[in-house]
């Protein structure tokens, strides 16, 4: 595993849509453990295939209980709203309250390719939008309201 370079505000690869994986593989393994690794290194909860340079559809978070990771995800369900202060890696030392949904239903595939569905609430479900927003080259700076 090896720590990666966060991309930063202001890299045009932060406001591209990803590709989506249709090789799982060892490249894709390896990809995922070192943005875990670099997600801790840099002592965030999630992070986005383009946030490490790669435009793929690949991210992973944890918000306290252990890592997940996503390979393709779609938000299938949003229920609620929640209004809470978000920050990214990509844009140290910023902040601001987004409008979020305050839970999620989310379908992925895991590194081998199977199916997976995460349902999150508050902080995971946030984050879950969070990441997938950095898939579609959208930034939470694009949803701030205050």
């Amino acid at each position: 595993m090896a720590i990666r370079n966060i991309v930063k505000q202001g890299d045009p690869i932060l406001r591209k849509v990803c590709r989506s994986v249709l090789n799982f593989d060892e490249k894709l393994a390896v990809l995922l453990d070192d943005m875990i690794e670099t997600m801790y290194d840099a002592d965030g909860c999630g992070l986005a295939g383009p946030q490490v340079g790669m435009l793929k559809r690949v991210c992973v978070i944890d918000v306290g209980e252990g890592p997940i990771e996503l390979v393709n995800p779609v938000i299938e369900k949003e229920e609620g709203e929640q209004f809470e202060s978000e920050g990214c890696l990509s844009l140290p030392g910023q902040s601001g309250v987004t409008k979020r949904p305050a839970r999620v239903t989310v379908h992925a595939q895991n590194r081998n390719g199977e199916s997976v569905k995460v349902v999150g609430e508050g902080l995971l479900a946030r984050a879950l939008c969070h990441e997938i927003d950095h898939l579609n080259g959208v930034l939470y700076i694009d949803k701030v309201i205050k």
